[in-house]
């Protein structure tokens, strides 16, 4: 295949044109662009599902992920009559159209832009202001190893089932592991946050020696697990599941269950794995905008903690 060469993929009922197929963005095993929207569309359901209707912020690798990194908010000009999106405004005034999926068409476009990983709001365009998706995000510290990580899930799905919450485990694609909760979309990002802060505090409070919700990284044991609370404050944003992370070896941020937190090897969920598993188990966070939790208690906990 010529290097300046272009492929055409039908996408449902779009057509999606893909220039340089056959660029290498994964050096460790070679998964080419073309490689990668084909990985996409294999979990299309799973991916549109991360991510429909939420405001996404696309982070591209123009020319694979050994060179430059763009964090890309705003759609560009030139961009398909079909494409939806959705805006956004910001403290500065500013405001952005960004990409809002709804189909496997829009996933393939943007890796045709170069996009590698999507990292959408946890609200959606309906009130871009009030989150439905509560996140815990397990963020170890350079000297924790992933079996602290694994104990903090198990802390974290303890404190959820007494909540009466349920909550969908996936790897981050990285060295951590991130758990979901529907939440109704009542409250603004602020409260969120401060839910978010109260239920980390309780899973601190029963393994302090592994655990911290300390804020400055600065002011961190090196070898504890963070709860990253503020992954839940506005305009913050972290890896969709499914979503490709910009390593070389093309980890994927993956769902799991519980039940696979003590065995799963993250570096091992790839585009080279996660298709076949996907063809097998379907999408594990299929169930999840049916089991809506409502934050009342954790807001509860912020108050008696005088949490901010």
């Amino acid at each position: 295949m010529a290097k300046d060469s272009a492929v055409e993929l039908e996408v449902g009922e779009r057509t999606v044109r893909v220039s340089s197929p056959d660029r290498v963005y994964f050096p460790a095993r070679g998964e080419t662009k073309l490689d990668l929207v084909r990985y996409y569309l294999s979990v299309g359901d799973g991916i549109v599902r991360a991510l429909r209707e939420r405001p996404c912020m696309m982070h591209r690798f123009p020319t694979g992920v050994s060179g430059e990194k763009v964090h890309q908010k705003r759609v560009p000009g030139g961009a398909p009559p079909w494409l939806e999106t959705v805006r956004v405004d910001f403290p500065s005034g500013r405001s952005a159209d960004e990409l809002c999926v709804t189909e496997p068409a829009a996933v393939a476009w943007a890796v045709q832009m170069s996009t590698v990983e999507f990292h959408p709001w946890n609200s959606r365009r309906s009130d871009t202001e009030r989150p439905d998706e509560w996140r815990i995000d397990l963020d170890p510290m350079p000297e924790c190893g992933f079996d602290k990580v694994r104990r903090a899930a198990h802390l974290v799905h303890e404190v959820l089932d007494e909540l009466g919450a349920v909550g969908w485990p996936k790897t981050s694609g990285g060295d951590g592991l991130h758990v979901y909760v529907r939440i109704e979309p009542r409250w603004g990002f602020a409260e969120v946050r401060r839910a978010a802060l109260a239920f980390a505090r309780e899973v601190e409070r029963r393994a302090p020696k592994d655990i911290t919700t300390t804020w400055w990284r600065k002011d961190r044991d090196p070898t504890t697990l963070f709860v990253d609370y503020n992954q839940n404050a506005r305009d913050h944003t972290i890896a969709s599941a499914y979503s490709v992370r910009g390593v070389p070896e093309a980890t994927v941020s993956t769902p799991i269950t519980w039940a696979e937190v003590d065995d799963v090897e993250p570096r091992e969920c790839t585009i080279a794995t996660v298709p076949a598993r996907f063809a097998e188990l379907g999408d594990l966070h299929e169930g999840i905008d049916d089991a809506v939790y409502s934050l009342d208690t954790l807001l509860e906990w912020a108050d008696r903690d005088g949490l901010d």
